[in-house]
């Protein structure tokens, strides 16, 4: 641990708050202003689809620009959609409000690399500790995010608008935070340099694929989840204070055992720490058709959040093994435009399935992905066992 990737930390701990009260009362909102209830996650969706068209854009520019510089635009494009999100809610406008969380991709798609920046700001020896360390910032989010939420909800007239408003001071918080942390010094590729082996080639390589497979649809299923839960619970009559509780124990899960993955993986192997993500998504959807009580939602959302920080902390640290540095960029933006990309397909299934045919079927359907993954992980563990390694 050192200042820069404390830094670090905190500004994913920041992005986390803004994530999770945008996932508590994004489908709230949608829900009372879209036409029918099916559409009430599209905001959620939008979000994720920013985040997928925005990847490759942000690869490129911390290409040309640096870490540094494409974070901080990241920043101010958060502070500018949350402000677009409280007025299109106090217009009433559904259609502005899915383009502000559209823009507020820009920002998530930033923030998404934190991760892989926090390996760039230790010694090489360090990175699985580092890359999961970043991750457990996420825990300050775990506890502003629902706070910020239940505050807020009601600061003004207009339902939501006061939430959207806050998040604009977490972003400014944020960007005094980031203009502390010094990355490598960055130099812009110079016109016709190499940057590497093409994306194709790199794609090939079987740890790519599985990597990538797992991360992005292990984050598919949590978001598939997670973005119903709010729904399933008012259908359920639980109170909104309750949806946030859930909400805080989900991301405690995602986000505390961020403190010792990185050394599971460094001491057992990725593959191991993956499997027993998948084996915690099998026991979430279990709990979760056992009943609609609130202890049922928050253990089976805890166990879910468990689950994905095995699988996407394993996968990311999996994906740092594939490419050589010059080829990072290109890399890291193709496993984060399928992992946006597939957030954007459960995000959208989400609010269909939890209102046309109820939280059971939607727990039932996520059993087909956690299966692929699971899958996916035997056979990159039999194809290294062939080749005399492991990973």
């Amino acid at each position: 641990m050192n200042r820069h990737l404390l830094l670090l930390a905190f500004c994913q701990g920041m992005f986390l708050t803004n994530t999770v009260t945008f996932i508590a009362i994004n489908g709230l909102a949608g829900l009372a202003l879209a036409p029918v209830g099916w559409m009430a996650t599209l905001p959620v969706t939008s979000y994720v689809i920013g985040g997928a068209l925005s990847a490759p854009l942000v690869a490129r520019l911390q290409s040309q620009w640096g870490r540094k510089r494409s974070f901080q635009l990241g920043l101010v494009m958060a502070a500018v959609s949350a402000g677009a999100c409280a007025y299109a809610v106090s217009q009433k406008s559904f259609v502005l409000l899915m383009m502000a969380t559209l823009l507020a991709g820009f920002y998530q798609a930033n923030a998404a690399l934190y991760r892989f920046a926090g390996t760039e700001v230790v010694a090489p020896s360090y990175k699985e500790k580092a890359l999961s360390w970043v991750l457990a910032g996420g825990i300050v989010g775990a506890f502003i995010g629902p706070a910020l939420a239940n505050a807020s909800v009601d600061m003004l007239p207009v339902r939501y608008a006061g939430a959207y408003l806050v998040l604009i001071g977490v972003a400014a918080v944020a960007f005094v935070a980031l203009s502390f942390i010094q990355f490598p010094p960055h130099k812009a590729p110079a016109p016709g340099a190499s940057s590497g082996r093409p994306l194709a080639e790199i794609a090939r390589q079987p740890t790519f694929i599985v990597a990538v497979a797992a991360g992005a649809l292990g984050y598919g299923v949590m978001n598939l989840l997670m973005a119903a839960t709010p729904l399933a619970m008012q259908q359920c009559k639980h109170p909104f204070e309750s949806a946030t509780l859930v909400l805080e124990w989900h991301v405690l899960g995602m986000f505390v055992p961020s403190f010792f993955t990185g050394h599971l993986i460094k001491r057992f192997g990725a593959l191991p720490v993956m499997g027993v993500g998948v084996v915690l998504n099998l026991v979430c959807v279990a709990v979760a058709l056992s009943g609609v009580d609130l202890m049922q939602f928050l253990v089976a959302l805890f166990v879910l959040g468990v689950g994905w920080n095995f699988l996407y902390t394993g996968g990311s640290t999996l994906l740092t093994t594939t490419y050589r540095p010059e080829e990072k960029n290109k890399a890291q933006g193709a496993m984060d435009t399928c992992v946006f990309a597939t957030m954007a397909l459960s995000s959208f299934s989400s609010g269909a399935l939890v209102t046309t045919q109820g939280w059971t079927l939607l727990n039932l359907g996520s059993l087909l992905p956690i299966a692929l993954v699971g899958g996916a992980l035997l056979w990159l563990a039999a194809k290294q066992r062939g080749a005399g390694r492991a990973l």
